[in-house]
């Protein structure tokens, strides 16, 4: 299906550029809230409006609201409030929908808008196309007695940290952990390190002093050196990455080493399949074939969706699976959650260490990673990386030489103009030789 704005996960570019402003914003709270009006059939809608804590926020935040009323539809603010704990209190409070302003992983100047279900779930593909289509079309304003209205919701935070602490096991603590736990200045940052704390833990919080414009910045999950060296310097049992909406997860063994997304959903399946047998495991296309290897060993298989935690949510709905991620950090534990959670994730390893008493490098020390190479390459406008001669001639001579020893994926990323490339391997030199290989067949940018 063909979309002009909506990416693997909402909407998202740089503010103040198409669609990031308030005009485009405003227009699109409008047709949501039509859409919900229509779905409706005479009631009255009701949204709840979280955000990181980029300083676009507020603007956006506000065109939102603008739009939303216009429609009819009342706004529920809870102010900054990781993504996954929107979608949790939007199923909680029983309202229609919810929004995430935030462009997660992105620094300061992207922001993004993500929608979630009445059930806490992304919105399907054909709900996203009738939001588009309505945008095409006129503005229209409410009679004043039917405009919306806004509240302010009181303790969203308290209210998600109960709900993260009640996907702990309540038989265990967290008593004699030390964790450092990197807030990437985002949207967690006065959340995450009361989960940990009030669950026994000594916690040596990080990047928790957000200004606006230091969100993901050399910190978070897609920054974890600061984690690690952190760890190293407090002696700490691990480490606990986040990424600015809080919906992705990276951790540090006690030694500083980091272990990723698919490393995490190994150690959380491989003790929940020792209670009860799991049935089969959601990854991505760039889930590593390491943990393919490793699941099959306990019986367990692999599926591997396209790239996108909704993705991946789809083929869990499908086959009746509890669990599924990707390398980034993206897990759904759908026996916890509705969607990732960067705080659940952790909690469901750090469970898995105190019942099995064990570390988190005996978790997923039986899960060795083939080695895996990704380059992002940002595209000039109009380029058809599936038309350029050059460059599928490059693939083909990798694919020849990967054959019986890896494997070559090239995608576009769904939320900014860049060509993903990455080869996996059984050498990282091979890996390395054919990224570089692809790579250098790519026009580049600027």
């Amino acid at each position: 299906m063909s979309r002009r704005w909506f990416g693997t996960d909402g909407i998202r570019g740089r503010v103040g550029e198409a669609p990031m402003t308030p005009d485009f914003v405003m227009r699109l709270g409008h047709a949501f809230g039509a859409e919900l009006q229509h779905a409706a059939c005479g009631a009255r809608p009701a949204v709840l409006i979280g955000k990181d804590t980029r300083i676009s926020g507020y603007l956006l935040e506000s065109a939102l609201e603008a739009g939303l009323a216009a429609a009819g539809v009342d706004s529920h603010l809870v102010g900054p409030l990781p993504t996954p704990g929107v979608a949790y209190l939007t199923r909680a409070l029983r309202l229609s929908a919810g929004i995430v302003i935030s462009a997660s992983h992105n620094p300061y100047p992207d922001n993004g808008i993500k929608f979630f279900s009445a059930s806490g779930e992304k919105l399907p593909d054909d709900f996203e196309a009738r939001i588009e289509a309505r945008l095409d079309g006129p503005l229209a304003c409410r009679p004043a007695g039917e405009l919306g209205r806004a509240y302010r919701v009181g303790d969203a935070a308290g209210r998600y940290i109960e709900f993260c602490k009640s996907t702990f096991p309540a038989h265990l603590d967290l008593r004699g952990l030390k964790l450092v736990v990197d807030c990437a200045h985002g949207a967690a940052y006065h959340i995450a390190p009361h989960v940990f704390h009030e669950l026994g833990a000594e916690v040596v919080p990080l990047a928790n002093q957000p200004d606006g414009l230091n969100i993901n910045a050399a910190c978070g999950a897609t920054h974890p050196e600061s984690l690690a060296a952190a760890v190293l310097a407090h002696g700490a049992t691990a480490g606990i990455a986040l990424d600015g909406d809080a919906d992705r997860l990276i951790m540090a063994d006690a030694s500083g080493r980091m272990v990723d997304g698919d490393q995490l959903l190994y150690a959380i399946v491989r003790q929940r399949h020792a209670v009860a047998p799991v049935a089969g495991v959601a990854g991505t296309l760039m889930s590593n074939l390491g943990l393919e290897q490793a699941l099959g060993r306990l019986g367990v298989p692999l599926g591997r969706a396209a790239v996108g935690d909704r993705h991946v949510l789809e083929m869990l709905r499908e086959r009746g699976w509890l669990y599924g991620g990707e390398s980034s950090g993206h897990i759904i534990c759908l026996d916890r959650h509705t969607t990732g959670d960067g705080l659940v994730s952790a909690l469901q390893v750090l469970a898995a260490m105190v019942a099995g008493g064990a570390s988190l490098a005996d978790l997923v020390g039986d899960m060795p990673r083939c080695p895996q190479v990704l380059r992002s390459v940002r595209l000039r406008p109009g380029f058809d990386w599936r038309a350029h001669v050059p460059l599928q001639a490059a693939m083909r001579a990798a694919e020849s030489t990967l054959a019986g020893r890896g494997r070559l994926l090239v995608r576009p990323s769904g939320t900014e103009p860049l060509l993903r490339v990455m080869v996996e391997a059984d050498d990282g030199d091979l890996a390395q030789a054919m990224v570089d290989r692809v790579v250098d067949a790519i026009p580049q940018s600027g």
